[in-house]
């Protein structure tokens, strides 16, 4: 079985990512979800997808995780270096006990500490760990932050938007998979 992170963040991104969990195989356990610890919306999503794929009898194959939220939405680009790096502190320590094998993410900022912190194992030798990044279907022409700042580090970076697989060659478009 493989040990999955999922970065999730509230509004849409919750509901792409969830969706897109309904169709991961099974294998993936336990699935580890870390959310910005400002994230009020998410858990109880993820609790309902949870028991509604999980066997009642086999206990709970998932944990939730907080960490600080990396960006907000119109924050400064100089205060979210500052935080993004505050989040680091927290998803490092994290990413290091978990070991995944995966991390899945989907275009929120908080993903970005938590792939840089997978990446860090690989780089120390401690352990390869899969980055799968999927940009939001609403990024029709252009990539989000996230998606520009992980583009070359993701082992796999999928594109909903044929526009965008002509713009950044390396992805990989297969249509709308949320």
């Amino acid at each position: 079985m493989d040990n999955c992170i999922i970065s999730v963040v509230s509004g849409g991104h919750t509901t792409e990512i969830l969706r897109l969990m309904e169709s991961l195989s099974q294998s993936y356990i336990p699935r580890h979800y870390v959310m910005a610890d400002t994230d009020q919306m998410s858990e109880d999503k993820i609790r309902s997808l949870e028991a509604s794929i999980q066997d009642s009898t086999a206990g709970q194959k998932f944990t939730i995780h907080r960490i600080p939220r990396s960006r907000e939405v119109r924050q400064s680009w100089s205060s979210s270096l500052l935080t993004t790096l505050y989040s680091l502190i927290y998803s490092v320590p994290l990413v290091f006990k978990l070991r995944p094998d995966l991390v899945l993410c989907n275009g929120p900022g908080t993903c970005v500490p938590l792939c840089v912190s997978a990446l860090l194992l690989g780089i120390l030798g401690l352990k390869k760990v899969l980055i799968v990044y999927v940009e939001s279907i609403c990024r029709v022409e252009t990539l989000s932050l996230s998606g520009r700042i992980l583009y070359n580090l993701a082992d796999y970076f999928f594109v909903q938007w044929s526009i965008l697989k002509e713009k950044y060659p390396k992805s990989i478009y297969i249509g709308r998979i949320v």
